[in-house]
């Protein structure tokens, strides 16, 4: 007698993720967390006065916080139609059709895991700095991004709502300290007074604004987590719109302010080369004589926990996004199966764990440096591959209401995502033609087109398998997008049957 699918699989997995173990509070806390704010404020403010050599980082935070709010009408909207745990897939898919909504998977598994592991370069050679600094221990930095590793491995198959309360504790404590540094720094200007030159909306018209506006983009990268954790909210149409309006407001005025802030301690015109000249360690050496060593310390504490809490939120974003597409069956239906005592992607979480080990092995046996090649390289791809995704959804919205408007308003389906089409597509554009600023190389360099072709091959793939799957898989071709509604494969490692088999009628 043949055993059904059902009853062959494991006892201690499902093929739904866990129900209403989030609410509005514990989802923008996963968004904030992905962001990192300490790590932006303290390191991605600093670096981008440093490396585009423009005072207008505050103002372009400003902006990008606008431009998604705007991307964000359209991107809520369809959420409230759409419930799925690989968001932007499964949007493109509805709005453009399946086969680029597969290249938009396989694009979105490139980006985020590139910034999941990405930091854990940051995350180490932070780690290794701090404890070198602050208690004379030598510890490599691979040996402390491993250490972060197992954790992360460790957490991310567990419930959500405890890693919620793990995130919390430490996002709640570094916004805190973010926020005190910026008051402590505005209330002690430089000798020009406290001065608002930086938040001057001429910069956006000035030469490099479109480096300045990509970093000041790869402080929001986590946004898409409002609709990632969709299926294991309370109240999905509801929750998602808060939560997406709350963390792009709450992070774009953070990232503003303090960076406006450091223009105000140092002086507009002296902050490039104060911010060239101390890096990360700009804010702490502005506040400390003002705090004492105490704060400067918790600052730098914090400072490696934001990073630990953007690890494990892109964790979880990437084991969501694996889970998502086996649940479909575009890759192996293993993926698509969750823990049922915790209700976690536990293969995904498994396999991007795996990934992870993997290239911070290569990293240490090579000598790489973690900082700029592993860090800062590869998280400035994961952030290029992100806008595009987000430059795809915003047409995707307009696609998706194109056919039916679903009792939705002009301005939410039309309106709001064409003029985010445009915006997105703009600094998609600078991206492009700026990434050699972006990361530190000659103009002539050919990583300035690797990185970038990168996400060009990810997406032709995609594109190619999704070719494939309709010819050898209709069933599964025709459940792309579909998320929960999709039907399980009776064989969860099934992925296409052997070429000699007739394709189904």
């Amino acid at each position: 007698m043949r055993t059904s699918s059902r009853t062959a699989t494991s006892s201690n997995v499902a093929n739904t993720l866990a129900r209403s173990r989030l609410g509005t509070a514990s989802v923008v806390i996963f968004v904030m967390a992905a962001a990192a704010p300490l790590t932006v404020t303290a390191g991605g403010a600093t670096s981008g006065f440093a490396i585009t050599g423009s005072q207008g980082i505050p103002v372009a935070y400003l902006a990008m916080a606008v431009i998604l709010a705007l991307f964000a009408v359209g991107y809520v909207a369809m959420s409230r139609h759409l419930v799925n745990a690989g968001s932007f897939y499964s949007y493109v898919s509805h709005g453009l059709g399946r086969p680029a909504g597969v290249g938009a998977a396989f694009v979105a598994l490139l980006a985020y895991n590139a910034m999941q592991i990405g930091l854990y370069g940051g995350f180490g050679a932070v780690l290794s700095g701090w404890l070198g600094d602050r208690f004379g221990i030598d510890v490599t930095w691979w040996l402390c991004a491993l250490a972060g590793w197992a954790v992360v491995a460790v957490l991310g198959v567990l419930r959500i709502d405890l890693n919620g309360l793990v995130l919390a504790v430490m996002l709640l404590a570094e916004v805190a300290v973010a926020a005190v540094f910026a008051v402590v720094m505005v209330a002690h200007p430089a000798e020009v007074g406290v001065s608002f030159a930086a938040l001057s909306p001429t910069f956006l018209t000035s030469a490099g604004i479109g480096a300045a506006l990509v970093t000041a983009l790869t402080g929001f990268v986590g946004f898409e987590a409002t609709t990632v954790f969709s299926e294991e909210t309370r109240d999905p149409k509801r929750t998602v719109a808060r939560a997406t309006f709350i963390a792009v407001a709450v992070t774009g005025l953070l990232y503003g302010l303090s960076a406006w802030a450091l223009t105000v301690a140092t002086g507009p015109d002296n902050i490039v080369a104060a911010a060239q000249e101390h890096s990360t360690e700009l804010i702490f050496t502005l506040v400390q004589p003002h705090l004492g060593q105490f704060f400067v310390d918790l600052g730098h504490m914090l400072f490696v926990t934001s990073l630990f809490a953007a690890l494990l939120s892109f964790h979880h974003t990437v084991g969501r996004y694996f889970f998502s597409l086996g649940r479909e069956q575009v890759l192996p239906g293993v993926l698509g199966r969750t823990s049922r005592r915790t209700g976690a992607p536990k293969a995904g979480s498994i396999t991007q764990s795996a990934l992870a080990f993997v290239v911070l092995v290569g990293y240490a046996l090579g000598g790489a440096d973690p900082i700029v090649h592993l860090f800062f390289w590869i998280t400035v791809c994961g952030g290029l591959g992100v806008l595009i995704l987000m430059t795809l959804t915003s047409a995707a919205v307009i696609g998706f209401f194109g056919r039916d408007s679903r009792g939705e308003s002009f301005w939410r389906r039309i309106a709001a995502p064409l003029l985010a089409s445009v915006a997105l597509g703009w600094v998609l554009y600078l991206t492009v033609a700026q990434f050699d600023v972006l990361l530190g190389v000659d103009q002539a360099s050919p990583l300035r087109w690797a990185f970038p072709a990168a996400f060009a091959v990810a997406a032709v793939l995609g594109l190619g398998w999704a070719g494939l799957l309709k010819a050898w898989r209709p069933d599964v071709y025709a459940a792309i997008g579909l998320g929960a509604n999709a039907m399980p494969a009776a064989n969860p490692f099934a992925l296409v049957p052997r070429l000699t088999e007739a394709a189904p009628r």
